[in-house]
């Protein structure tokens, strides 16, 4: 298995950021949507002011998975206030775990998936939630593999085309 490191993204790596960040969000969405919409989403929500302002808002944390000193994936986490959704309870969202396709099949989503799992046990969180594309069944099996079971559903935009998202979270023991 590959030697996997994860590092905490600062301001300085906001280009590195918005460049997987649209690249890994192309090759994941671009064939189910159409272009002219996915091109405002990525300029919206990949523009480095944008990320800046995400990086600087408490509650929230990025994070670089690294590959033989390589970005192979990313991670965005978030906490309280910070959250997309109003949860209940204490909650640990992952809004963002995307790896680079050239990555993928050696353990890198699973590194960070297990990063994040143990960032919510360290904070004694009850659980960690997300959403995910309901046409991504690739997505949904893996946080089934992992323990999530669906609780609702939300609707995630892009561009002008609403689509709905499954909302899936993983109960954790506090022992």
């Amino acid at each position: 298995m590959a030697q996997i490191d994860i590092v905490k993204v600062e301001q300085a790596d906001i280009p590195a950021l918005a460049s997987i960040g649209r690249q890994t969000f192309i090759d994941t969405f671009e064939s189910g949507n159409n272009s002219s919409d996915l091109s405002a989403y990525l300029e919206q929500a990949f523009d480095e002011a944008q990320l800046l302002r995400e990086v600087q808002t408490e509650g929230s944390e990025f994070y670089f998975a690294k590959v033989d000193g390589q970005t192979a994936g990313y991670l965005k986490l978030n906490t309280g206030d910070a959250q997309t959704e109003s949860v209940d309870g204490d909650m640990l969202e992952i809004e963002r775990i995307y790896v680079d396709g050239s990555m993928q099949g050696i353990g890198v989503g699973k590194a960070l998936f297990e990063f994040a799992s143990e960032i919510a046990r360290r904070k004694r969180m009850d659980a960690i939630w997300l959403g995910v594309w309901e046409e991504n069944p690739k997505a949904i099996s893996f946080y089934e593999r992992q323990g999530f079971r669906p609780f609702g559903v939300h609707t995630f935009t892009i561009g002008t085309d609403a689509q709905r998202d499954v909302l899936m979270r993983l109960e954790l023991s506090k022992d």
